[in-house]
């Protein structure tokens, strides 16, 4: 039972952060209908951000708020200067630059920064363990769940108690409609971006939290399981890309800890396969309604 509880845990936590990835590119797909490869490379935007005050020794409250400020700016950058311009255009086109920029991104950080990976040590406090009926729970593993449910609680809030979140739930149903209403398209998907980086930041730090380490090429994997994690959920669909995140992190904390030894690096592979199979079944997942409008 305690293995059967632990295993929960972990997976909780895993899918916390698959969650966050997951919602983040679902946010700009909504309006957009773009998949955002280079989603990922806001996470490493992030890191580095932190590991730049780290060396400046500012204190790691610091490092988390420039992360995320870091993180945003870099969403917004990209939206004003990469899709921006070529809004009009395919989602194939689209697509293709997000490929470019997440290449671009990661190898000017191997390039001009550090190929190798760089240590980003976490306060002494964060690796504390105790003890619950025999269950090992860390408190760093707590925290990730509740950021994660205060982040989803927060994201819900403006959606639902705002202007501007109104604005963009609308314009995920029918932007043309929005826009003769008299809001402005550029704010919206402005809007949409800066919360996919904020959503980004927050995942950075998280994960962070667990590998203490940060690589030029660590949001090409990353951003990989957010968009399994859309694909299961259903693309477009903000509570279901949530909900395919944790079940994503349910499925690899299952494989990891019961497959056998001589097959737990078929983990990722296993993954992948089930991805395969839901298209098979559900190819309408990577297209955009039919009534839906583009901007």
């Amino acid at each position: 039972m305690n293995t059967l509880l632990q295993q929960i845990l972990n997976g909780l936590t895993l899918g916390s952060t698959y969650a966050l990835l997951a919602l983040g590119i679902a946010m700009v797909f909504s309006i957009l209908h773009l998949v955002n490869f280079a989603h990922g490379e806001l996470i490493a935007l992030c890191a580095y951000a932190m590991l730049g005050l780290r060396y400046l020794n500012a204190p790691w409250i610091v490092w988390v708020i420039g992360g995320l400020a870091a993180a945003v700016v870099a969403a917004l950058a990209m939206e004003r200067l990469a899709f921006r311009p070529i809004r009009h255009a395919s989602p194939v086109s689209m697509m293709v630059a997000s490929l470019g920029l997440l290449i671009l991104i990661s190898f000017s950080l191997e390039a001009f920064v550090s190929p190798r990976a760089r240590a980003i040590p976490q306060p002494e406090w964060m690796n504390r363990v105790f003890l619950v009926g025999g269950l090992q729970v860390g408190l760093k593993y707590v925290l990730i769940i509740v950021v994660t449910g205060l982040s989803l609680l927060g994201v819900l809030l403006l959606l639902r108690r705002t202007i501007i979140g109104t604005a963009m739930r609308a314009a995920a149903e029918d932007f043309d409609a929005v826009r003769l209403m008299g809001v402005r398209a550029d704010r919206v998907i402005a809007t949409s971006f800066a919360l996919s980086g904020l959503l980004a930041g927050i995942a950075a730090v998280l994960i962070l939290s667990i590998r203490g380490s940060v690589t030029p090429h660590m949001g090409f994997s990353l951003v990989l399981y957010g968009f399994i994690g859309n694909v299961i959920g259903g693309l477009g669909n903000l509570w279901g890309a949530v909900l395919g995140g944790f079940l994503l992190g349910f499925a690899e904390t299952i494989f990891r800890a019961f497959l056998p030894s001589n097959m737990s690096g078929f983990t990722n592979g296993l993954l992948f396969v089930i991805v395969a199979v839901i298209l098979v079944l559900r190819p309408q997942v990577l297209m955009a309604p039919k009534s839906a409008a583009r901007v």
